[in-house]
């Protein structure tokens, strides 16, 4: 197989990156039925349990996060405060709009 460049002596330089996943195995300890029922539940999803549960944690751990970063600014402009324009009314007629 040959390939045409498009002008001689031009060349193209393809780099691929890999980013590599690095997953680590853990032990589980379950009730066998639930073992049976989170079974059951994989495969009417058509997944493992593995892949079940990893996506309920990343699930998990995305919230936790999102609450964690909404936290985070709210209380950021509590500490700041609102400058809501109010001004102290000078008397009760203009209180209630009677000048």
């Amino acid at each position: 197989m040959s390939y045409r460049l498009p002008h001689k002596g031009l060349a193209r330089k393809l780099v691929l990156h890999v980013v590599a996943e690095m997953k680590t195995n853990i032990t589980l300890k379950l009730d066998a039925d639930l073992l049976r029922e989170a079974r059951i539940l994989a495969a009417e999803e058509g997944s493992s349990i593995s892949r079940l549960l990893a996506a309920r944690v990343e699930e998990i751990v995305g919230e936790r996060k999102g609450y964690a970063r909404a936290r985070r600014r709210a209380l950021i402009r509590l500490r700041k405060g609102f400058d809501l324009r109010w001004t102290a009314v000078r008397c009760p007629e203009e209180l209630h709009g009677r000048y």
